[in-house]
């Protein structure tokens, strides 16, 4: 009966982890200088450096506004679109961050480092997934 418990919590960790890019714990977001510009909790909530909640990221792949509204969403494929369906970015597999004509605007590293198109840093976001730290980084969908 235990190994038959420990299989279903593993199988569950493994689909919520593909499925919905789950951050684990609060994870903080910096900008280039270490500053605090936000941070994400274990349930997708997103605060800004003054700790208000100003969204989040729903399991489903919908991302939400504070007042709750649909402001976009992130297919298991790293696929960005907004609230019209209009895909505005996607994040490859690496990292790579690619706007809505297809052209790189920026990297994730696999270290949370997040650089410009000219490989500038702008921030850091170690801990969180890539997909989020380029929908926080590049795509501003909180603001809507």
């Amino acid at each position: 009966m235990k190994m038959i418990y420990q299989l279903r919590i593993c199988i569950s960790v493994c689909i919520l982890t593909w499925a919905s890019h789950v951050v684990c714990d609060a994870q903080t977001l910096y900008d280039r200088s270490n500053m605090t510009l936000g941070r994400i909790d274990s349930d997708g909530r997103v605060y800004n450096n003054i700790n208000m909640n100003v969204g989040r990221f729903k399991s489903d792949g919908y991302i939400v506004n504070r007042n709750n509204m649909n402001v976009g969403k992130i297919s298991y494929d790293g696929i960005i679109v907004d609230s019209s369906n209009m895909t505005i970015g996607k994040v490859d597999s690496d990292g790579q961050v690619k706007d809505r004509n297809n052209m790189t605007i920026g990297r994730v590293k696999s270290g949370g480092t997040v650089v410009d198109r000219n490989n500038m840093t702008i921030g850091y976001a170690k801990g969180v997934s890539k997909t989020y730290a380029a929908v926080f980084f590049f795509f501003d969908l909180f603001r809507r």
